[in-house]
Parts: C-alpha cells; sequence; structure tokens
C-alpha cells in the first residue's frame, strides 16, 4: 500500500446531485459564492451502493460474506437498525467486521460493542465535493397522477428543486499508514476506484440519473509519507459563457495547466499518475498522456 491522491470529476444536468433534508431538499450550495456543494457522505454512499448492488457486498449468505456495514436494515415492523443492532450481526466481534465489511476498511467508523466502542479512523478521506462552476437553483412545479385526498377532484402537486447543470470536483487522499489499522488492501482500493466512476453512472434514481463520470485522477507517491495536498485547487475550467449558462461538459474545457506545473516540480516523488476520462470531456492538454511523464489509464475488471 502507497500513499495516493484523488481527484474525481463528474456532472449532472437538470436534477440534484445532493440535496439538504433541513432545507426542502434543495441542492446544497455556497450562498456566499454560488458554488455547489455536495458532502463526502454523498460519494461514500455511491460507492456503498455499488459494492452491495453489483459486488455482492451485502452480507447474502454465511458468517464469511462480503457485507456493508454502514447501511439502512429494518425488521419486518419497519424499525430501523441503530449502530448496537448492527454490531450485534457480527457478534460484536471487530475483527469479523473488518474482515467483512469492505467500507469500514475504506473510510473506518464507529463500532458501538456491548460495554465499549471502536473508532477506526478511515484510510480514504475526502473533502466535501465543490462545483467548479457557479450554479442556479430552479424550482419546479408539476401535476401528480393522484388525487390529493379521497373522493376529490384536484390532482396533487409535486415541487422540487434542481440545477440546470453542475461540474463537481472531489478531492481525497490514501493513506498508508491508517490502512494498516483497518487491514485495507490494493484490491479494496481498485473496487473503491471502479464504484467510484461506474456507481456514478449507475445511480438512476429519479433525482440521480444524468450525472456522469468526466474525469478521475489517481497520484501514487513514491516516498513515505508525502502528499502534494489539495490537488484540487490546480484545476479550473474554460468556458466562453457565463457559469449560469452552461449546459453540458462539452461548452467547458478543464484547464489542467497548473496540475501540470506541480505534478513535474514533485516528479522525483511521485512513482506514476493514473487517470480515466469521459468521452465528451475537453482538457487544456493535447493528451492527458502528456500531464505526466508516467501515465497509464486506470482499468478494473
Amino acid at each position: 500500500m502507497i500513499r495516493s491522491e484523488l481527484l474525481f470529476l463528474y456532472d449532472i444536468e437538470n436534477n440534484n446531485p445532493n440535496g439538504d433534508p433541513l432545507d426542502s431538499n434543495k441542492p446544497r450550495t455556497d450562498e456566499a459564492t454560488g458554488y455547489n456543494i455536495v458532502t463526502d457522505v454523498r460519494l461514500k454512499r455511491t460507492i456503498r451502493d455499488y459494492l452491495m448492488n453489483y459486488k455482492a457486498y451485502n452480507g447474502a449468505s454465511g458468517k464469511d460474506a462480503k457485507d456493508i456495514f454502514v447501511r439502512t436494515i429494518a425488521d419486518e415492523n419497519g424499525i430501523i437498525q441503530d449502530g448496537k443492532g448492527r454490531a450485534l450481526n457480527f457478534k460484536n466481534d471487530a475483527e469479523s467486521i473488518l474482515k467483512r465489511c469492505i467500507d469500514i476498511r475504506l473510510f473506518g467508523g464507529v463500532i458501538p460493542l456491548d460495554n465499549d466502542s471502536i473508532t477506526y479512523t478511515g484510510p480514504v478521506q475526502f473533502k466535501m465535493g465543490r462545483s467548479l462552476n457557479r450554479v442556479e437553483i430552479l424550482y419546479i412545479k408539476g401535476t401528480g397522477a393522484f388525487a390529493s385526498k379521497k373522493d376529490a377532484k384536484q390532482q396533487t402537486f409535486r415541487e422540487e428543486y434542481i440545477l440546470p447543470y453542475s461540474l463537481i470536483c472531489f478531492y481525497g487522499i490514501i493513506n498508508e499508514n491508517t490502512a494498516i489499522h483497518t487491514t485495507l488492501t490494493d484490491d479494496d482500493v481498485d473496487l473503491m476506484i471502479e464504484a467510484m466512476w461506474d456507481g456514478t453512472k449507475a445511480l438512476n434514481t429519479r433525482t440521480k440519473i444524468g450525472q456522469n463520470p468526466q474525469l478521475l485522477l489517481k497520484i501514487n507517491y513514491k516516498e513515505p509519507n508525502f502528499h502534494i495536498g489539495e490537488i484540487d485547487k490546480y484545476i479550473s475550467i474554460d468556458k466562453s459563457i457565463d457559469d449560469l449558462k452552461i449546459r453540458n461538459i462539452e461548452e467547458v474545457t478543464i484547464n489542467l495547466n497548473r496540475l501540470k506545473e506541480v505534478l513535474v516540480k514533485y516528479k522525483d516523488k511521485i512513482e506514476n499518475v493514473e487517470f480515466k476520462c469521459g468521452e465528451r470531456i475537453k482538457l487544456s492538454l493535447e493528451k492527458i498522456e502528456t500531464l505526466f511523464p508516467k501515465m497509464s489509464q486506470l482499468s478494473w475488471k
């Protein structure tokens, strides 16, 4: 296991990437600047859902079955399980939880046991996601298919808040020292990378349809305990129209020039850089392979 930094860009059109339940489920924004904000919890949920639904991390059979620890489980009466109840599913055995639950190995967590709790610090941490473009929130109202109440002639109304377009950037880091304590493996990391990309495409709920991964960079370091830090600060977008008029990825160019400069500056500390790009994204480089001398494509089974 080596230290790595992650940069992940995805976009959404005419939908809500991360609603705030305390504010009418409106897309989260920085009111001072007008940029869209997406919580790290939302990205982790995307990863967990993909691993459950597509990689059989669902505890379906046997005591050694692969599982996701942080997920909603309800009994026959609809009562949702709490943390202590979830730990009981593993007989309060922290070693079994680490062995079976990839999300604890990746992101850590607090495991409430009988008379105590164990806290694992996650080797993988993400900052809050933030859009590269300023956004506007649109309020949409429409009619539903059913009556508003019994014997009524009026249909129900539905209302929602959406963003016409948001290009969201997440920054993350994988810490090789913390990984020792959660027994994180390279295979776990590969699965997480796959889940970030394919899991974003697989979000087919009504509010998440229209999300597409656009760029994923993984910078792998050869010098222990070193990373550049905040590599998301070195990218921006070039565009010929106002932010609020942007409607798709083809209307902007991702400017990687400053990132290229900092990668070259620290090239002696970097092992290699891996990448994956969407089909329609435009970059400031003629070929992304020119971003760094040792570039290779991310791939998964």
